[in-house]
């Protein structure tokens, strides 16, 4: 013990070391600025990121928005207005992607107003089951839950190589259809089943994260209200929707808010997976933004640039809406 205690003293005092450099430089700058004002110089080199690298991206898209040609630089692309907003609506029959002048844009819109919701609610209902019979007694508990979390951790490249090896014409689920004697089946050739693997595969990818949410929301209820549901003779599916869901509404809500964001912006699985195929079946808004912008030729940046604004803005009112509603189902 005692000889101890002298090489922490050191070590402590080497630690403070750089604490008691700069205290006469913080001391000097409190009587320059007033210790009223001293939060604000913690916060302004965070203040300063948010500023360079969230905010200032956002004013530049909005520019680009309003600008045209194929230049890179702000400089070099004139004014156009409203022109790129009027290129995306210029259309007949908005319910007819063939007949606007940007169908890809209008094919990939309705491509995520589907994938959206058909995502979303299997994400949450299959993360809320799992995350249900995680959260009981069962032999191996930690185990599945390092199994179920495990996808999450994995590239989304890694993710959807993984499975297009699995799907592929001759992949491994082809290989075990076969050793039954049944056909196989090009899974990625076929608008329908390629869409229906593009959710299995995203849910696959992301669900292990929403699991882990809705599990410390069903931790956090109190176990007395399960005993005395119980005592009252309250059957397991009665006590799931008039205890558990009741509440568990505020985590839910925040996953669902989650879920719905990281669904809209999925690019990285599809584009690997299927490239946004068969055709434009599985091309969703974010692809669109990326083929328009940078990978089409020539490039143009002020159409992806309206598109990503419009996602960005549709996406805000949206949030806002589910935020205000479950506001107002709280009050009540």
């Amino acid at each position: 013990m005692s000889a101890s205690t002298p090489f922490a003293s050191a070590a402590s005092a080497i630690l403070s070391l750089p604490a008691r450099a700069v205290e006469p430089l913080m001391y000097g700058l409190q009587r320059l600025v007033g210790i009223k004002r001293m939060p604000w110089v913690f916060l302004i080199p965070n203040l300063t990121a948010v500023l360079l690298f969230a905010l200032l991206p956002v004013f530049i898209n909005v520019f680009y928005s309003v600008s045209g040609s194929d230049r890179l630089f702000p400089w070099d692309r004139p004014l156009v207005g409203g022109a790129n907003y009027q290129t995306l609506f210029d259309c007949r029959n908005f319910l007819d992607p063939s007949t606007c002048s940007r169908d890809l844009f209008w094919r990939a819109l309705g491509n995520t107003m589907v994938f959206v919701p058909v995502q979303v609610v299997c994400m949450i209902v299959i993360a809320l089951l799992t995350a249900v019979c995680l959260n009981r007694d069962i032999r191996g508990r930690g185990f599945f839950r390092g199994v179920f979390f495990f996808p999450v951790m994995l590239s989304p490249v890694v993710v959807a190589l993984t499975w297009q090896w699995i799907l592929q014409r001759n992949g491994a689920l082809n290989g075990l259809i076969e050793s039954v004697g049944l056909t196989p089946i090009n899974w990625l050739v076929f608008p329908n089943t390629a869409f229906f693997w593009s959710v299995f595969v995203t849910v696959w990818a992301h669900m292990g994260f929403y699991t882990i949410i809705l599990l410390a929301g069903l931790q956090a209820i109190p176990r007395d209200v399960y005993e005395a549901a119980r005592m009252d003779s309250a059957t397991p599916t009665r006590m799931f929707f008039r205890i558990t869901l009741p509440l568990l509404k505020p985590v839910l809500l925040v996953v669902f808010i989650l879920a719905v964001i990281r669904s809209v912006q999925t690019f990285d699985e599809l584009y690997v997976l299927t490239g946004g195929g068969p055709g434009s079946a599985t091309m969703l808004m974010v692809q669109y933004i990326y083929e328009v912008g940078f990978a089409s030729q020539p490039r143009n940046f002020g159409l992806a640039a309206a598109a990503s604004l419009l996602l960005g803005l549709a996406l805000l009112v949206f949030t806002g809406i589910q935020m205000r509603i479950s506001r107002g189902g709280n009050n009540d």
